[in-house]
């Protein structure tokens, strides 16, 4: 082939994304402009997608599973922009991501705290900073955690929006970060959260002890064909199951909890007492 160019997928993992690429179009036949068709691109798009010359986007790499029939699977071209993008992010993540965009129903739990969807971008930046400080990311990373972030929030802005549990410990409504202007702006969003049509806003009181279910944090996703899937992580690791002998327990736990937790009156109420001072 004339002007063909020889790849590399070991070079980087841009230029691995774009050696499968353009394996699985050669596969089917296919030349550039066909796929290119099929994504909503040109030609000479493709082109510098898979010779690694221009890194591909998230929708592209949506619309690319969608053409070869890899949406929600192990080899998704999303799974694996996910970890191209976000190599610094906790192991199994990432995946866990491209499920969250597309849940219908999300089950939050937090302990310490706020949970990353319901964070401002300065609460959020302030986390960020400090682990840049303990030497734990690089600033760039930590330029990539709030930008992620803040695409993670984003896509749950949708015309029909999932429905949204969280369950947060008491310790993340009473764990200052960031100073008082702050922790009073997130306290405020927390309340703004409670008041939306498709959420559901609990707080874990320290009273109820040995009532509490989890002790690291826990997030329960059901897909839009009612599957359920729980993804879990400890300081180092993440993990993500689908396995109903796993999952189906944890769904238990994470309604168990609620039936302990104050109801989203009697939490905001708290928040409102917190974000105040008298308490």
């Amino acid at each position: 082939m004339v002007n063909r160019k020889e790849l590399n997928p070991e070079a980087s993992p841009q230029a691995a994304f774009g050696a499968r690429l353009r394996r699985m179009r050669e596969e089917r036949g296919w030349i550039q402009d066909q796929l290119a068709t099929l994504v909503g691109c040109s030609g000479r798009h493709v082109s510098a997608i898979e010779t690694g010359r221009k890194p591909a986007t998230l929708p592209f790499a949506r619309k690319t599973d969608r053409v070869f029939d890899l949406i929600g699977s192990p080899e998704s071209f999303e799974r694996e922009w996910q970890e191209m993008k976000h190599g610094s992010l906790l192991e199994g993540f990432p995946e866990y991501v491209g499920y969250e965009g597309r849940a219908v129903e999300l089950r939050l739990y937090e302990v310490g705290i706020i949970p990353g969807l319901l964070q401002t971008p300065e609460y959020a930046r302030v986390l960020a900073d400090s682990a840049v400080r303990r030497g734990a990311i690089t600033p760039e990373q930590a330029d990539e955690r709030v930008s992620f972030l803040a695409e993670r929030q984003a896509a749950l802005v949708r015309p029909r929006p999932p429905m949204l549990f969280v369950t947060m410990d008491e310790s993340c409504i009473r764990r200052p970060v960031g100073g008082s202007a702050v922790m009073n702006a997130q306290l405020d969003r927390l309340i703004e959260f409670s008041e939306l049509p498709n959420t559901l806003l609990q707080v874990a009181p320290y009273e109820i002890g040995e009532q509490r279910t989890f002790d690291l944090p826990v997030n329960i996703l059901t897909l839009p064909d009612r599957s359920v899937i729980c993804y879990a992580e400890s300081q180092t690791q993440g993990h993500l199951d689908r396995e109903s002998s796993f999952v189906l327990p944890m769904l238990t736990a994470y309604h168990q909890l609620q039936g302990a937790s104050l109801s989203q009156t009697a939490s905001v109420a708290k928040i409102s007492q917190l974000r105040k001072g008298t308490q």
